[in-house]
């Protein structure tokens, strides 16, 4: 369990600097509609990471729960709040195409995917690295 708050708050500070880095192109670059359209994206996506993050958490806390017998309703991801979430980032888009450039509301979107997906790999890089032989401690 230790590791996957690790790995949650790894995930949730990439988020975070990656929108860091949205505002200040959209405050310094002449490219304003599409880092507008970056930074609603990723405010959504890193939205439905925390939310996705407290779903697992959750399912978690059902699963062990079941196991010591104490049963109760079925835990979900909630895939629908997190699309209903991207449809009113695409809706906001379409509604404003002159503050917001929909194909980077796209791109904004699957930010904490690709989020994901790197922190793995780097995980994964870090922990199989070592002399052969040796054996990862966990």
């Amino acid at each position: 369990m230790e590791q996957y708050r690790y790995m949650v708050n790894r995930q949730r500070k990439w988020m975070f600097y990656l929108l860091a880095l949205f505002v200040l192109g959209w405050g310094f670059l002449p490219y304003r509609e599409i880092f507008s359209g970056l930074i609603l994206g990723t405010s959504i996506s890193f939205f439905n990471l925390w939310l996705l993050q407290v779903k697992v958490d959750r399912v978690g806390q059902a699963a062990e729960q079941y196991q010591s017998q104490e049963k109760k309703k079925k835990q979900t991801l909630g895939s629908v709040s997190r699309l209903a979430m991207a449809a009113l980032a695409v809706l906001i888009a379409l509604r404003y195409p002159q503050y917001f450039h929909l194909p980077f509301v796209v791109v904004g979107l699957m930010t904490s995917y690709i989020v994901m997906i790197i922190d793995f790999a780097l995980h994964q890089k870090e922990k199989t690295t070592g002399k052969r032989g040796e054996k990862d401690g966990s």
